[in-house]
């Protein structure tokens, strides 16, 4: 049997024994044999995680040594970046130096919260009165549950977890049944520097079948789910009952806004990756393109032109230039969303079906560009999760606001002109978390990462992130007490 769950400080397990075999998505080749959890694997983790909140022995750790311990995870994870980049891409299909590069941000992530962990002493309340001390400390929030996706699944990850350790929290992560592997690793990491035993807890499986207790079971103080908007919902929902601290990152349709004055071939170079970077399997990515109609035509040309010469491969092959998609359902998910735009009326550019020849074995899908859409259609409201872009045009820039806003989603937008007014306006109107100007994707540790909308609520990354995991107490101290007398003897 496969001991990769991570429960109470050993490795142990399915307790029914169950298996899944990780397949890697470029070329169907297996990667290797983890547990599958069960919700009473699962309740034993959070079991776990319980007892060791109820010690303190991690919450009470001075703050400066939890800190200590994350900086020592981010040394390890930059001299062991090869192993870890590999495992991901293994599991994923993306690129190695793509992989390599998350690992790098992992690791800044990891060392951006252990040099935040002891900073914050809380703060001093003045009360009006010589004779009161008022103060505002901070606690950890308690037992986290941790929910992860597929498509960054270390990163992500960190971005929870990191935070969770910092505050003095104890948590259980379940990653994405299919992208294991690289969370097994940084749990080896915490058993090999000795983190106190139940502190984090890993469980793998689907949610489906060992997920439910991690938003329902009355020990989980906290739900921090990354995914789609219909299991945000249902977390949501379950975390309810319990009234649960919840935060919800449910990814975004982004607007990526081209005015007429941009630098072309930057704005150009820019859509073709806020788009088809790691096949567009970015919950940030670019998807819609809103383009001034006066460049349009030749915009959505050259977008073409160079789409069609995008090189797909797997993570191994140093002239590709982007990998497959997660899995053959996604990807036929990703086909039969292309193929509803078409039938709306929206016209096939270029993609729009599977790779083909040495691309078959995998799980690939062409860079597709959907022009001449509507904001009705379900492909300009809907998130398709891969290689696809649609066009809209716009005259003025009321338009384009008016556009870029028309989304239930609030992730992240950009705008592209060389007019330094015009970008400021528009990003104060735009109704996204993050908004880039003249450029797409970069993010940074200390900056806030989140939604406005049904992209969900709460952020990670920054101090917000850090706070997410905290709960303010309020401690009010009467350094001289009296009788008051409202209730006067009698």
């Amino acid at each position: 049997m496969s001991a990769t769950l991570y429960i109470g400080g050993r490795w142990t397990a399915a307790q029914s024994g169950g298996t899944r075999d990780i397949l890697c998505p470029a070329n169907g080749e297996f990667v290797g044999t983890v547990a599958a959890a069960t919700e009473a694997d699962t309740i034993a983790a959070i079991e776990a995680a319980k007892a060791s909140w109820d010690s303190r022995e991690w919450a009470l750790t001075p703050a400066a040594e939890r800190g200590d311990f994350l900086l020592r995870i981010a040394a390890l994870l930059r001299e062991r970046q090869e192993e870890f980049a590999r495992a991901e891409s293994l599991d994923t299909g993306k690129r190695l130096v793509e992989s390599r590069l998350d690992m790098s941000d992992v690791a800044a992530c990891f060392d951006y919260y252990g040099k935040l962990a002891a900073q914050d002493a809380g703060r001093v309340v003045d009360a009006g009165d010589a004779n009161v001390v008022s103060r505002i400390e901070h606690e950890p929030v308690g037992v986290c549950a941790l929910i992860t996706p597929w498509n960054y699944p270390l990163l992500q990850a960190a971005w929870k977890i990191a935070p969770a350790l910092a505050t003095g929290n104890s948590f259980v992560l379940k990653p994405a049944e299919l992208t294991p592997h690289t969370s097994i690793l940084l749990f080896r990491l915490f058993d090999e520097l000795g983190l106190p035993a139940g502190v984090a807890n890993l469980v793998l499986g689907t949610g489906s079948v060992c997920g439910n207790p991690l938003s329902t079971h009355k020990d989980v103080d906290m739900v921090s789910f990354t995914g789609g908007l219909p299991t945000g919902r249902l977390l949501g929902r379950n975390a309810a009952d319990t009234v649960k601290k919840i935060a919800l990152e449910l990814g975004g349709k982004n607007p990526n806004v081209i005015f007429a004055d941009a630098d072309f071939d930057a704005a150009l170079d820019n859509a073709l990756n806020a788009a088809f970077v790691h096949s567009g399997q970015v919950c940030s990515a670019g998807a819609r393109l809103v383009v001034e109609e006066s460049i349009a035509e030749r915009f959505v040309d050259e977008l073409v032109r160079r789409a069609e010469g995008i090189r797909l491969g797997g993570p191994f092959d140093e002239a590709a230039e982007t990998g497959p998609l997660i899995s053959a359902a996604h990807r036929d998910s990703v086909d039969a969303y292309v193929q509803a735009g078409i039938a709306e009326g929206a016209r096939l550019r270029c993609g729009g079906k599977r790779g083909e020849g040495a691309l078959e074995s995998g799980f690939y899908y062409l860079p597709t560009v959907l022009d001449r859409v509507q904001r009705g259609m379900s492909v300009v409201r809907d998130e398709a999760f891969g290689p696809v872009v649609t066009v809209e045009t716009f005259t003025t820039e009321d338009e384009a606001v008016e556009i870029a806003n028309d989304t239930i989603y609030g992730l992240a937008g950009a705008v592209w002109s060389q007019d330094a007014g015009r970008v400021q306006r528009i990003a104060r109107r735009l109704r996204h978390g993050t908004v880039w100007i003249n450029d797409f994707h970069p993010y940074l540790p200390q900056a806030e990462w989140g939604g406005f909308g049904q992209s969900g609520f709460g952020r990670e990354l920054g101090p917000t992130g850090f706070a997410e995991y905290r709960e303010p107490k309020h401690i009010y101290q009467n350094l001289t007490p009296a009788v008051t007398d409202w209730f006067p003897k009698h």
